[in-house]
């Protein structure tokens, strides 16, 4: 299986997949497909779209199968190896993890368009601004609190569920805004984060993403340069 994914830096939808399969020891052949624009005529978007209709990363090709979108590449690795737990076994458990990542898929417009990922960056003077001024985000990381918190009682950590699966690569990225833009939540929150970020797949992704030293103007809507 190859795994195609953009700048480890900025794309947090190509984290999910490829945290879940490092994570869970799944091998894969990662394909780094770095992002300059997404207009029609960039390198980026004429090779993108070579891969997969939708133009867009990260896709999963196994053989001549070619899986687009993270939900449907997370359901296909399910499929395919049954036994690696990527969805809790208890069924309700399982419903519960799909249907988090689900309103992950689709909701948290406010907390992701104020706070994009971006791992270089400290960025905690924007965080306070963005939940002083933006009411959207700090609803969306009101229902974060409650969701970790409660799945965390229920569950007993480390992970959401207990062991990790899906559910937590689904919100590594969230783990990276809160921790980049210093957002403040508590205490039990903050260690959940912190746990995510001890991941050795997630430490290996932030290694990488580190050394690319990349400055993607697009995705830099707080910084004119790379310090």
């Amino acid at each position: 299986m190859k795994l195609i994914i953009g700048n480890k830096n900025y794309s947090s939808w190509s984290l999910r997949p490829w945290l879940m399969l490092t994570q869970l020891g799944i091998e894969f052949e990662e394909v780094n497909l770095r992002f300059d624009s997404f207009a029609s005529d960039s390198n980026f978007k004429r090779e993108a779209l070579a891969i997969s209709p939708a133009g867009r990363v990260p896709v999963l090709v196994d053989g001549d199968l070619v899986v687009w979108d993270t939900l449907a590449i997370v359901e296909y690795v399910a499929e395919k190896f049954p036994d690696s737990h990527v969805w809790p076994q208890a069924v309700a458990a399982r419903a519960r993890a799909r249907s988090i990542c689900a309103e992950m898929h689709s909701g948290f417009s406010g907390l992701r368009s104020n706070c994009p990922m971006n791992l270089e960056a400290s960025l905690p003077h924007i965080g306070q601004i963005v939940m002083r001024d933006h009411a959207a985000a700090r609803a969306d990381l009101a229902r974060i609190v409650a969701m970790w918190g409660e799945l965390l009682d229920q569950h007993g950590g480390p992970m959401l569920f207990g062991d990790f699966c899906a559910a937590d690569a689904y919100f590594a990225p969230v783990c990276a805004r809160i921790r980049g833009y210093g957002l403040p939540v508590p205490e039990p929150i903050s260690a959940y984060v912190e746990r995510v970020f001890a991941l050795t797949g997630m430490r290996a992704w932030v290694a990488a993403a580190l050394l690319e030293q990349d400055f993607v103007a697009e995705d830099e809507p707080y910084r004119s340069s790379r310090p």
